[in-house]
């Protein structure tokens, strides 16, 4: 494979590296702080402005601020719109071009409002004043109306005291992070008139509607629900469409048992296409998103580029409606491609060692702007017309000017039943040729998702601290396909602890890492399987497993997947000698000898904090070093940036005691 890594070949590019960039400083955990966050692009109707939001840390309130900018499509002209403490997001164009509206909170609203910005000049204007909170919008055609999907309010702090009114769940999914406890609350269609400021009810009942999209003539809606009889025990969502107005009949239009997704009008208005899963399962995590095409009238549907066997997202209709432009992840890789409907063949616009990861299309033509990341270089703009790509802002130069970041290349190696994995490898800007390194590999989530080529604060910041860092894409990652996603069901801490052993194994006998001084960690299912791995190899002289768990059988009903459980493994109480064999590490505790650090976060409810304090109070009782870290207020993902920079100092400070 081309990717394969040689280190004889890559000595020189790393030693030049080194003597070229020896004035800039090493990255460090505090550089958090220092990194903006660049999305939400969205290109204006005439096709002259990116409007887009870049998020910046605030200090003084230990937070991310997200403010609202626009570029002119040639890059020459950038004005900032908005400059609250309070921070917007959401940013979308009028389609006649008149307005930017933003979503926020200002002025002591309990919920976040949509506000409306004049692009002739003038204040922001609140424009909705709604009880629920607005999850997603879209205009109408004539910009005359918009659909917002609002999540039904919350009345639990309506009491006189302050006192919570205690949780009261029947539904059978009940968790969820960041959601925390799931009570009878959905999330329903809105139609607001923009001129009599009015607010029309779509849709009731006790069902959740999501990614409203008006037809091209504006007179009809499609969206996504799952109105199964037992939806809660699936992921079984349809596209729906009606009129886009009260009182509409709700007609379905798909039928697949698996997830149908993000519907996108046809500009003919005939036909509409959208994501599809390869899965019909109750869980459909091991699937992955096809592209089919349905008649806005009905009818049977059409997938697409299932041949591909690459997950596919992002999809936006060409304007003379003959392709489907879309993202593609595949093999480190998440590039830009072009769909031909009529030969249902594929052709990439954009690709290369980079990880593409938005992309919106100019209504005056077929150009694109995306949103990408290279491993040395944070999320940036980039217009793609003509084949070619053109970098559109440069909101990371100042960062990035002063850093010496890790040189990273991909390498292959094959575990011992003969699977080829494919991996990323950061190693230090200081490395110098030959020198044997201790080693870190950092393992991704997920378990479907993939390490791929874009820029990765974690390992960049583990590599400055004088480590060789491994990113291990196991078998369960996506980019390779569904038999490669799928190979790890029902049978986890298996081949993926072969595959994370096999890529160890290739860098010691390539003379990259040190054997006596290697360390492995990562977060959520990264911190599952550091687990699998302290317990079945005993040469990791350091582990940090953030968010994890091993008694699986403990997990059933505390967290957030029990669709997933009872689909996957079956009920414990049916299939004992299964939940038992996957719980390993905690029922083998007593071969573990590497010294591990335990993280988790306090409200997290997709891997709650038990899954660490067990495996914490195992090594605690076995007297193997070890330690024990919440992040208090936090859900699965860590969002406040004091917490982050003091996870990386931590994961520093513990490799270094152990490994160096």
């Amino acid at each position: 494979m081309k990717n394969i890594f040689c280190f004889l070949l890559l000595m020189p590019v790393f030693f030049t590296a080194f003597t070229q960039n020896k004035e800039k400083r090493s990255l460090r955990p505090s550089d958090v702080y220092l990194l903006k966050n660049v999305g939400g692009a969205q290109v204006s109707p005439d096709g002259k402005w990116v409007v887009y939001t870049i998020s910046t840390v605030d200090t003084s309130k230990d937070s991310r601020n997200s403010d609202i900018w626009m570029v002119s499509w040639d890059g020459q002209q950038t004005v900032q719109l908005t400059n609250s403490g309070e921070g917007e997001s959401t940013p979308k164009w009028s389609p006649d071009g008149k307005y930017i509206s933003f979503i926020t909170t200002r002025n002591g609203d309990k919920n976040a409002q949509l506000w409306l910005l004049d692009t002739r000049g003038g204040e922001a204007k609140k424009l909705t004043n709604t009880k629920g909170d607005i999850e997603e919008y879209v205009w109408s055609p004539d910009a005359k109306k918009i659909v917002m999907s609002i999540k039904d309010q919350d009345f639990s702090d309506t009491a006189k005291t302050k006192t919570r009114i205690p949780f009261v769940m029947d539904r059978y999914r009940f968790k969820q992070d960041i959601d925390g406890y799931v009570e009878g609350r959905y999330t329903h269609l809105y139609l607001f008139d923009i001129s009599t400021k009015k607010t029309d009810t779509l849709t009731k009942g006790n069902y959740d509607e999501a990614s409203p999209t008006f037809s091209p003539d504006g007179k009809q809606l499609a969206f996504v629900s799952n109105r199964s009889n037992d939806k809660d025990k699936n992921e079984n969502t349809d596209i729906w469409v009606m009129n886009a107005s009260t009182g509409s009949v709700i007609k379905q239009l798909t039928t697949w048992a698996g997830a149908d997704a993000n519907p996108v009008w046809s500009p003919d208005g005939q036909s509409i296409a959208y994501t599809t899963s390869s899965s019909n399962l109750a869980f459909t995590m091991y699937g992955q998103n096809n592209i089919a095409i349905v008649s806005a009238a009905g009818g049977a549907s059409k997938t697409m580029v299932a041949s591909l066997d690459r997950p596919v997202s992002r999809i936006h209709f060409t304007k003379d409606g003959q392709r489907i432009t879309m993202l593609v992840a595949d093999d480190r890789k998440v590039y830009i491609a072009s769909l031909n409907i009529a030969t249902n063949t594929v052709d990439t616009l954009a690709g290369g060692q980079k990880s593409y990861s938005n992309i919106d299309r100019c209504p005056a033509s077929d150009a694109l702007v995306a949103a990408m990341s290279s491993p040395q270089l944070p999320t940036e703009l980039y217009t793609i017309e003509n084949n070619a790509v053109t970098r559109l802002t440069h909101v990371q130069d100042s960062f990035v000017n002063a850093i010496n970041f890790a040189n990273v290349t991909g390498f292959t190696s094959i575990s011992k039943d003969g699977n080829k994995t494919s991996n990323i490898l950061y190693l230090p800007a200081t490395a110098t040729p030959g020198q044997k390194l201790p080693l870190i590999l950092f393992i991704h989530g997920g378990p479907v998702g993939q390490d791929d080529y874009g820029f990765d604060l974690s390992r960049q910041v583990l590599a400055a601290g004088g480590f060789a860092v491994a990113g291990v894409n196991y078998r369960g990652s996506n980019g390779r396909g569904t038999a490669y996603t799928k190979a790890i069901y029902a049978d986890w801490g298996n081949k993926e602890v072969q595959d994370i052993i096999g890529a160890a194994n290739y860098l010691v006998s390539k003379g990259i890492a040190d054997e006596q001084k290697m360390g492995i960690g990562g977060w959520s299912y990264g911190g599952i399987l550091t687990n699998y791995s302290i317990a079945t190899d005993n040469r990791f002289k350091a582990a940090a497993s953030g968010a994890g768990s091993s008694l699986q059988l403990s997990m059933y009903g505390v967290d957030q997947y029990v669709t997933q459980y009872e689909t996957e493994l079956g009920a414990p109480w049916k299939n004992l000698k299964k939940w038992i064999a996957l719980s390993y590490p905690f029922f083998k505790a007593y071969k573990i000898t590497t010294p591990t650090l335990f993280m988790a976060s306090e409200k997290d409810f997709n891997v709650p904090t038990v899954g660490a304090e067990q495996m914490y109070q195992a090594l605690k009782s076995l007297n193997v070093q070890t330690q024990l870290v919440i992040y208090p207020g936090q859900f699965h993902g860590v969002s406040k940036p004091s917490y982050q920079v003091d996870r990386f100092e931590r994961y520093l400070k513990w490799f270094e005691k152990y490994l160096k």
